[in-house]
């Protein structure tokens, strides 16, 4: 009877042996299976059609140029690039989609400034700017900037802040929200000059516009109409983002007036942190295609937008230095502890 207990556990041990090899065997695969699976599916990406979300509303400058990107893009992916707006919060609705879209390369979409650098310190946001996202390329700088009535009294910039500078608060302003990239650019102008302005925050740009063409307000800073421009209603006195537009050479930029400020204004796409590498530059590869049509190039002109490349490696470079430098700036104007 002795004899037959260890023969007993021998064969219970080399059962449970067995089962364990079985199991192994079984985990790798499915494991194999899977990794196989996964390559084929990157290798045909895409295969189906791609979502592309931009975070205001229809109609806008910002929404026509990620449009006609997709549609040039489209000729290099061989499929649909559907445009989805997801307005509300400042952008923040947007951008939070894609953060927490399926990191396969078929949800892609615009991220933008004021939703990457600015909201998310103010207020408790589902998705961090340097964490949650694969930035795929820069298209766009925009060129907003400082307009004024046609009949204003000021015919420079520097005009505006002597006046300013004589004049505490009495200079007001518009921008399109509390807390806009165009606002927090002006009060850091505002605070090197030394000079007091009034800002007075508005839903969206039709309505500061009408506010200045009214006479409700001094300025504004952000997009602009052009065909008020063009129109002899209103006059540009500084660009506010990276570059100006050729078609008004003799308007100053930041830089040219010698103000060393960030202005994160572009238009990009990214997608959600995790996307594979190969659909990553995939995706990157033809939308920086889609940059060099004519038909882009021509839209681009008519939106009177500044086409502006950075590619995948440099928009990140480029958000991480904005990330770091945007809460001092917020802390220093006071909207942040």
């Amino acid at each position: 009877m002795e004899t037959g207990i260890p023969q007993v556990m021998g064969k219970e041990f080399a059962m449970r042996s067995l089962l364990r090899l079985l199991s192994c065997v079984f985990l790798i695969l499915i494991v194999t299976t899977t990794a196989f699976a996964q390559q084929a599916e990157i290798a045909k990406f895409p295969s189906k059609p791609i979502t592309f979300i931009i975070p205001f509303p229809p109609g806008g400058s910002s929404d026509l140029g990620c449009r006609l990107i997709c549609r040039e893009a489209e000729k290099y992916l061989g499929q649909p690039v559907i445009v989805l707006n997801k307005p509300g919060a400042g952008g923040a609705i947007g951008v939070a989609a894609v953060a927490a879209s399926k990191p396969d390369g078929y949800t892609v979409g615009m991220c933008h400034g004021q939703a990457l650098f600015i909201l998310p310190f103010l207020e408790n946001l589902p998705y961090n700017a340097v964490k949650d996202f694969r930035y795929l390329l820069q298209f766009v700088a925009l060129s907003f900037g400082v307009v004024v009535k046609a009949d204003s009294l000021f015919k420079s910039f520097a005009e505006l802040i002597a006046y300013a500078r004589a004049n505490p608060k009495k200079v007001t302003y518009g921008t399109n929200s509390p807390n806009s990239i165009s606002r927090i650019i002006v009060e850091q102008i505002a605070a090197k000059e030394k000079v007091e302005l009034t800002h007075i925050p508005f839903k969206g740009s039709p309505e500061y516009q009408a506010a200045l063409l009214g006479g409700h307000i001094m300025f504004t800073a952000g997009e602009f109409i052009y065909p008020t421009i063009e129109a002899g209603q209103a006059r540009i006195l500084l660009f506010l983002g990276e570059k100006g537009l050729p078609e008004f050479p003799q308007v100053p930029t930041l830089k040219d007036l010698g103000f060393d400020i960030p202005t994160p204004l572009f238009n990009n796409v990214a997608g959600p942190k995790g996307i594979p590498d190969e659909i990553a530059r995939k995706l990157e590869d033809a939308f920086t295609k889609a940059m060099k049509e004519p038909a882009f190039i021509k839209g681009m002109k008519e939106l009177h937008f500044s086409i502006f490349y950075r590619n995948s490696k440099e928009m990140t470079d480029y958000i991480m230095f904005n990330y770091e430098i945007f809460p001092k700036i917020l802390k220093q104007m006071g909207l942040v502890k």
